[in-house]
């Protein structure tokens, strides 16, 4: 293979095969499209990300079907999330600059945060202050999104 062709492992890909091997403590469930995991820092309570299974370098290297399923996964996340926070609504973000593989972040949204940073984007906040995910501090809220989307798909 022409190694300008490679692709850089990316913590994307470590978190994919950390929960293939179900050997990733913010693990929520499996999607259709990947992995719903916590993310490392709740910079707000219930934030979450899915990571596609296989990994691949953006939305568009997606055929039309997987992009489909990824996106419709990412409003279910959504759904569940709410359910689980009574949130005000969710925040959907892509970029892939910093960690170039295909991942969403879901931010639930709170009617009381503070008024200097609600209409803030996340990335305005200082994450090093957010809690770690922990499964003894967020372990209850990783439990119900993980119910509410089970119970999505019966």
């Amino acid at each position: 293979m022409n190694p300008s062709l490679q692709t850089t492992a990316t913590a994307i890909h470590t978190f994919v095969a950390r929960c293939r091997a179900a050997d990733y403590p913010p693990l929520v469930a499996r999607m259709r499209s990947g992995w719903v995991v916590m993310g490392e820092r709740q910079v707000f309570a219930g934030y979450c990300l899915l990571l596609p299974d296989p990994v691949v370098p953006h939305l568009n290297a997606l055929a039309a079907t997987s992009r489909d399923r990824f996106l419709s996964d990412m409003a279910l996340i959504g759904d569940a999330i709410l359910a689980a926070t009574s949130a005000l609504r969710i925040n959907y973000a892509m970029f892939g600059n910093v960690e170039p593989a295909l991942h969403a972040h879901l931010f639930p949204r709170f009617a009381d945060e503070p008024a200097a940073t609600r209409t803030a984007q996340p990335w305005a906040f200082d994450w090093s202050l957010a809690p770690e995910y922990s499964t003894e501090t967020h372990g209850e809220l990783q439990r119900r999104i993980a119910a509410r989307l089970t119970a999505h798909s019966r």
